[in-house]
């Protein structure tokens, strides 16, 4: 039978306490050699380049796991981000429509407010149209308690809008010029030619009747108020006369205009006070009549 037994040589060696401070001398060695000759730079160099890999694949799994997390907290983050724009997009278009609205009704106003008649004239805020849908009739809110009276004249920054027609405690009924039969007295501004604008009531046009065939109108003129019903003061900018329709075989002309005031639109008007009623003079009495002399009586008798 063979001896499978190792000699008896490697069963002898140094004993534990050996090896280790012998290790422990070799290590001490290294260190003093690296750390003043930099003996083993090249050494670490070579390892830290074969061990970079390894590291690598080793931090693959938590950096993949960071990412994750990353991502989806990105995610989360942007969507938030986004309908937060969103909302301030929808407050940004309401505050800017605002302002448009804002910026159109102070032009407007200032339009108003720069005329002749602002003295005297009382701002009225449109409330609603007329419930009647067949007529082009407006509410504001001005009536007795703001010496509102059946007659006034109602006026933009454009021209006449109409006239109070009826008025309550607290808000006035104003039909439009454009409303079937009323009528305004008017003049051409370019020769001065009286006529009588009344409203079409079907499409918000003005139409001049009775006027002769061979009257001077001209597409583009423009019809002012001419004053003399003591109704609307002379001057006010009425309508523009858009089209002329001349048959000899008829008396009068078919004339058309559009109103020049925003009778639609906005919701500030002016209302302007009626004019002051002229005063006649007074006749002189009989008894304030200079009394005669007998001179006078004797010429008065021979005549």
């Amino acid at each position: 039978m063979i001896s499978r037994e190792s000699p008896a040589f490697f069963h002898r060696g140094p004993s534990p306490l050996a090896r280790l401070t012998f290790f422990t001398l070799a290590a001490i060695a290294l260190m003093i050699a690296d750390h003043r000759f930099h003996a083993l730079e090249t050494v670490r160099l070579s390892l830290s380049a074969v061990a970079q890999p390894v590291q690598q694949v080793a931090t693959m799994p938590g950096e993949a796991v960071a990412r994750l997390g990353d991502y989806f907290a990105s995610q989360q983050r942007l969507m938030r981000e986004n309908q937060d724009l969103k909302a301030k997009v929808l407050e940004q278009s309401a505050a800017a429509q605002e302002a448009r609205l804002l910026k159109a009704e102070q032009e407007h106003l200032l339009a108003m407010t720069s005329s002749r008649y602002v003295e005297n004239g009382a701002i009225a805020e449109v409330l609603y149209t007329a419930r009647n849908p067949f007529t082009r009739k407006i509410v504001v809110d001005r009536g007795l308690t703001s010496s509102m009276k059946a007659g006034m004249p109602v006026i933009d920054g454009s021209g006449v809008v109409g006239q109070v027609t009826s008025v309550g405690t607290f808000s006035s009924e104003v039909t439009l010029v454009t409303e079937k039969d009323q009528s305004v007295p008017v003049m051409v501004v370019r020769n001065g030619l009286r006529a009588v604008a009344v409203g079409s009531g079907k499409d918000g046009s003005i139409d001049i009747p009775f006027m002769p065939v061979s009257a001077d109108v001209q597409n583009g003129d423009v019809f002012v108020t001419s004053g003399i019903d003591g109704t609307y003061p002379p001057g006010l900018v009425v309508a523009e006369v858009t089209s002329v329709q001349k048959n000899s075989a008829y008396v009068f002309a078919k004339i058309s205009a559009r109103p020049m005031a925003c009778v639609d639109n906005f919701r500030y008007v002016m209302v302007l006070p009626l004019p002051a009623p002229s005063v006649a003079r007074p006749e002189t009495k009989a008894e304030e009549q200079p009394r005669k002399g007998p001179k006078d009586r004797a010429r008065s008798r021979r005549q």
